[in-house]
């Protein structure tokens, strides 16, 4: 049974790293903990391993988005005090190999699901009189990479969206607030290989031994080297936790020296000379 007097936050994208890190360790903290997961045979693991609550949300799916949010608000006695926003996917491709009704795919599940918990959750904090919507984002929210094109565009708009509707929310004391990733140790490249798989026509691509020498290798690759500034996911949970319990949150956390450095070079350089950079990353 939930305790009432407890915090409780819907956590999505609760299958492995981030989502799962965090509802763990907001469970320990002594919080009342909605584990959503995509898949219902992720649920399982998160109730029969985990001892979590757990509930489908498909951002693809409005209807599991309502009856994710509805066992939510069942198990809390209806008073939500934390949404953390968190599942997504990467497809990695050139822009110009990116067919359009892929692009849509990953916007329908990236921003205009998160959109559309968002949108079910707020007057339910509204009436309670006080909220945290916790969102996601990543170092490719400020910046471009090479070949991330539509993860990047999905990040961009979430930061935008994000940023009016806590200007939109001051008065309701709602606290919209951004987390800003960089390089986490998670199943995040292996997932979107399988969407790259299902969706890119490289063999077609003009760009086809890129593919083969370069983007594919590292796609596949069992494990990759850990680069310099790479964190485990219990970074980013440290962030979530001080953005759920401080009084006075950060509009953003920016979690590994990396995103920090970038930030401070694309306030600092020129767009030519961040370019420079960057592509060479």
């Amino acid at each position: 049974m939930m305790n009432d007097n407890k915090k409780s936050i819907l956590i999505t994208g609760s299958s492995s790293g981030i989502g799962l890190t965090v509802a763990k360790d907001l469970r320990d903290l002594g919080w009342n903990v909605i584990a959503s997961c995509r898949k219902e045979e992720d649920c399982k693991i998160l109730t029969d391993k985990y001892g979590l609550l757990s509930t489908v949300i498909d951002y693809d799916n409005q209807k599991s988005i309502l009856s994710g949010l509805e066992y939510a608000l069942d198990k809390t006695d209806g008073k939500i005090d934390v949404l953390f926003n968190n599942g997504a996917y990467g497809l990695p491709a050139l822009v110009e190999d990116i067919p359009v009704d892929s692009l849509r795919e990953i916007f329908e599940t990236n921003f205009f699901g998160w959109h559309s918990l968002t949108k079910e959750v707020i007057p339910y904090m509204k009436k309670k009189g006080s909220g945290r919507i916790i969102q996601n984002s990543s170092i490719l929210g400020f910046m471009a990479l090479k070949y991330r094109g539509a993860y990047t565009a999905t990040k961009y708009a979430i930061e935008a969206l994000s940023d009016t509707l806590r200007l939109e929310m001051k008065d309701d004391n709602i606290k919209i607030i951004i987390i800003q990733p960089g390089p986490i140790t998670t199943k995040f490249r292996e997932n979107s290989y399988i969407r790259f798989r299902e969706s890119i026509d490289w063999q077609g691509s003009d760009h086809k031994l890129l593919y083969l020498n370069k983007i594919i290798p590292r796609l596949e690759a069992k494990k990759l080297k850990k680069t310099t500034f790479e964190l485990l996911p219990d970074a980013v949970s440290k962030a979530v936790i001080q953005a759920c319990t401080a009084s006075n949150p950060r509009i953003r956390y920016r979690i590994t020296w990396a995103t920090v450095i970038m930030m401070y070079l694309k306030r600092s350089l020129t767009d030519n000379l961040f370019d420079r950079i960057s592509s060479k990353l």
